[in-house]
């Protein structure tokens, strides 16, 4: 079992980044979502059998906005130098929610140091049939109930969030703004570039996901050659959190399935 995470700074690009770090073995690089958690119990469980490194985004937490972050271009750009930067290679990539739209953006521009690729939930491509709604007009208990199918498990982390500092609250959602503001959690370009992706793919999403609705899923299935989807059943959008023992098992099968 690996020990506490351990917090880190590496400076990259003239950007300070913050980023928790646990676990030995193959490279894990998780991204976190919208609520700009940098570590959960998907963590834990990945540190078991990888190292994981889970950033906390510029502009997220307490980073100030940099100048050059206009969009989730800048972003993926900037990851790609946090991997050159750590000399990180053959890395699992995964991101959830927003974290899973700018690992789509990383790998639509290079995957030289990337071994897989795994989308949670992601942001980026919107369903027409089923469009996102306005995240930034959302009350903090709106948003916990959106986050998760179980009732109990969505008191329990709004009761979490309530103890946060306010300024930590306030900067996510100014990064969030940065990023995804217009339009809102997707960028109508990323479905025709999806095609470059060319590293093993595997998207999770739960059935119940009232934040990124299940039926974005299929673009990204559609344009990645090989892409496989599991769907999750009584499971909201935080999949970070809720039925996390599944996820970690889905994704271990998935590294060594990609090994293989």
């Amino acid at each position: 079992m690996a020990g506490p995470a351990k917090e880190k700074t590496v400076t990259v690009a003239g950007t300070a980044l913050r980023y928790l770090e646990a676990g030995e073995g193959p490279a894990i690089l998780l991204l976190h979502g919208a609520d700009g958690a940098p570590w959960s119990p998907l963590h834990d469980m990945l540190s078991a059998h990888g190292r994981v490194i889970a950033p906390e985004h510029p502009g997220f937490g307490r980073s100030p906005i940099p100048d050059w972050m206009m969009g989730m271009g800048d972003l993926a750009y900037f990851y790609l130098d946090l991997l050159r930067a750590l000399d990180l290679r053959d890395v699992h990539l995964l991101g959830h929610c927003v974290g899973g739209w700018i690992a789509a953006e990383v790998a639509i521009r290079s995957t030289g140091r990337i071994a897989t690729l795994a989308l949670l939930a992601p942001a980026g491509v919107a369903a027409p049939e089923a469009p996102f709604d306005d995240i930034f007009v959302w009350s903090a208990d709106e948003f916990a109930r959106r986050q998760f199918h179980d009732p109990a498990l969505a008191e329990t982390w709004r009761q979490q969030q309530a103890t946060l500092d306010v300024d930590i609250h306030l900067q996510n959602r100014t990064g969030l703004a940065r990023l995804a503001w217009n339009p809102r959690l997707h960028d109508p370009q990323l479905p025709f570039w999806l095609h470059r992706i060319n590293k093993p793919t595997l998207l999770v999403w739960g059935d119940d996901d009232r934040v990124a609705p299940l039926a974005c899923h299929r673009a990204f299935l559609r344009e990645i050659e090989g892409a496989r989807l599991v769907t999750l059943p009584a499971t909201g959008h935080a999949l970070t959190v809720e039925n996390a023992d599944k996820v970690a098992a889905e994704l271990q099968a998935f590294f060594q399935g990609a090994k293989g």
